[in-house]
């Protein structure tokens, strides 16, 4: 785990009109521990991605909260963000890099395997991410991943890992503890009864929780 403990790396809700949710995110921001947000919107155009960019950078940018576009460097390059998130599927690391730029950051989705892992890390990869580690509302996943790899890469490695797969203040403590740098949340904070805002505040107060050892009290 990196000197700055575990962070909430949050990820956008699948469908949102960029100008509401502007507000709604500079709340969420300021509530908590988050060191990054992912733009997600898998069936979105391009002028669509590129809109909800122009009015979420400088959200981020106010805040110093890292924006990673999901899936395409080229529009993440093309707008400003400050990364891009690949999947296994989606393209190779190489192209990934060579379209976003050596400045920026790439991120791999590694499901829950050590191989994948080890060659993102050795391609130059900025961070790796781990997961499925719980059933998600977001997404059906294929893997199912558990705390140990998450140990075993923060034993191995100083890459940045990302825990990611139905993580919320209740269940999130066993990652928290293996070494997760960061946690990723998407319907734990979005779909919280509060709030975005105390959604954050929930999950970041488990996370320093189970950072000492103790075990929170979390309603929902």
């Amino acid at each position: 785990m990196s000197e700055e403990g575990c962070r909430i790396y949050l990820v956008s809700p699948p469908k949102f009109e960029p100008a509401a949710f502007r507000d709604e995110l500079a709340a969420a921001l300021d509530a908590g521990n988050i060191g990054a947000l992912q733009i997600r919107l898998k069936d979105a155009t391009d002028d669509e991605i590129k809109r909800s960019v122009e009015y979420l950078l400088p959200v981020t940018d106010a805040q110093g909260i890292c924006l990673v576009l999901n899936d395409r460097p080229d529009i993440a390059a093309e707008t400003g963000c400050d990364g891009v998130h690949i999947g296994q599927d989606d393209m190779l690391f190489a192209e990934a890099r060579a379209v976003i730029g050596d400045d920026k950051i790439v991120g791999v989705t590694c499901h829950d395997s050590r191989h994948l892992a080890i060659v993102a890390g050795e391609q130059g990869a900025d961070y790796v991410a781990f997961g499925a580690f719980h059933p998600s509302i977001t997404k059906d996943a294929s893997t199912q991943a558990m705390p140990e790899i998450i140990e075993w890469w923060s034993d191995l490695m100083v890459i940045p890992s990302v825990a990611i797969g139905g993580i919320t203040a209740q269940n999130c403590a066993p990652i928290v503890q293996a070494g997760a740098d960061f946690i990723a949340a998407i319907s734990a904070v979005w779909d919280w009864p509060d709030g975005p805002a105390a959604g954050v505040r929930a999950l970041d107060a488990a996370i320093k929780s189970a950072l000492h050892g103790e075990s929170a009290a979390v309603s929902s």
